[in-house]
């Protein structure tokens, strides 16, 4: 008997670590998807659901890397008598396993929403004293991530109870992406880093390009100035998150939407497009789908871009890329337009405190044009529209 007991515990302490491993090696590059609040906020439903999950098939977005399909907020009406969480009958008539089937067997993965509080931000039953309970419920149902926002905390620590949906999360038997959306008031990169694999560091994003609204929700650049020193916390598994893309939505000109993309992309965050997949037009569909400009925010080395020059209106900005390249990017916060002249030989590129520019020449490519510009011998010379950016990437020359 003494022996079996013995064996029970070996086995569930493996169990545990094999658990925990499987967490850690989960969202290894920055998440990318779609979540339903941006634009939909409580209008939720099946249907809809499926007709995103179609729209990010057939438009090409799942080709270009976007895997996630993540239902927000509304989802939910209350719970049963043995505690168990219920969809909205009305809204979800299938349940919410069959909406994962449908989404899994397209090549897709499903994402769902809840809350560390007594309620949801809209009033739903939230998972405070059912972490465990609806941790096993969404394995079952086949949740590939999760959500956890912060409303109704009732006074709770945020590290004690992100950590206990953590090992809720570790113990459910399924590998689930764990998203902390607690909007960076306890400093969550200090804290985080193997509790869940992104945090909100800041208020929710507003559609707009500089705001700061009272009542809450930040502008693009006012979020990009809240992450900006944020860069030693990010890295293959454990992402600063600057809140998902309104890339798409109403109130951004293309130039807006173009920096927005770039600095995400750059600052390594998780990509979740916020827009209506069904009706995107050509010009948002480009800016989601730049295969370059993603191809820097997924670089297997994980870093988020450092301010390397901040001249006021006018900023630079560097990201160390794998195979010591470099994507740099010279963006204009300004109302007019930049008259760019940049001698790449009188000011260096420093990165963490070493030198990966100095005497070496190097090819430029421009992402949003997809063309080569030249290379680091030569004075770049851009004109740079109000809002608007150019985005590099930076190749060792063999020459």
């Amino acid at each position: 008997m003494k022996k079996t007991n013995f064996l029970i515990v070996i086995l569930g302490i493996l169990f545990s670590q094999a658990q925990a491993q499987k967490f850690e090696e989960l969202a290894l590059t920055p998440p990318m998807g779609w979540n339903s609040w941006n634009n939909f906020g409580c209008n939720v439903s099946e249907t809809l659901i499926m007709e995103m999950t179609d729209a990010m098939v057939k438009s090409g977005m799942k080709d270009a890397g976007y895997e996630y399909i993540v239902i927000d907020d509304c989802w939910q009406v209350g719970r049963d008598s043995s505690g168990n969480i219920i969809p909205d009958p009305e809204r979800f008539p299938s349940g919410i396993k069959f909406l994962a089937d449908y989404i899994h067997a397209r090549g897709l993965k499903f994402g769902i929403y809840s809350c560390a509080g007594s309620k949801t931000c809209q009033g739903r039953p939230g998972g405070r004293g059912y972490q465990f309970q609806d941790a096993r419920q969404y394995a079952a149902w086949g949740v590939d991530y999760l959500k956890y926002d912060w409303c109704y905390d009732e006074g709770q620590k945020a590290e004690a109870a992100y950590k206990t949906m953590s090992d809720a999360l570790k113990e459910c038997g399924r590998p689930i992406v764990f998203s902390i959306c607690e909007w960076g008031e306890s400093k969550p990169w200090t804290w985080a880093k193997g509790v869940g694999h992104l945090w909100r560091t800041t208020p929710d994003i507003r559609n707009l390009y500089n705001a700061e609204i009272n009542w809450g929700g930040l502008g693009i650049v006012n979020i990009i100035d809240r992450q900006a020193d944020l860069w030693k916390y990010a890295g293959p598994g454990h992402w600063n998150d600057p809140d998902m893309l309104e890339v798409g939505n109403p109130g951004l000109t293309h130039d807006e939407n173009v920096t927005h993309f770039s600095m995400w992309a750059l600052l390594a965050a998780p990509l979740m497009a916020g827009n209506d997949l069904r009706s995107m037009d050509n010009e948002v569909f480009e800016i989601l789908t730049n295969k370059e400009v993603l191809a820097v925010n997924q670089d297997s080395l994980g870093n988020q871009a450092i301010r390397f020059l901040d001249m006021g209106d006018h900023e630079v900005w560097v990201k160390h890329l794998a195979n010591n390249e470099l994507a740099v990017c010279f963006m204009n916060r300004s109302e007019v337009e930049w008259d760019l002249e940049y001698d790449w030989k009188r000011i260096n590129i420093y990165h963490l405190g070493a030198i990966y520019f100095s005497k070496q020449n190097y090819s430029i490519r421009d992402l949003w044009k997809h063309k080569d510009i030249g290379n680091t011998n030569e004075v770049l010379k851009e004109k740079i529209p109000a809002h608007g950016l150019i985005m590099l990437r930076l190749k060792m020359s063999k020459e």
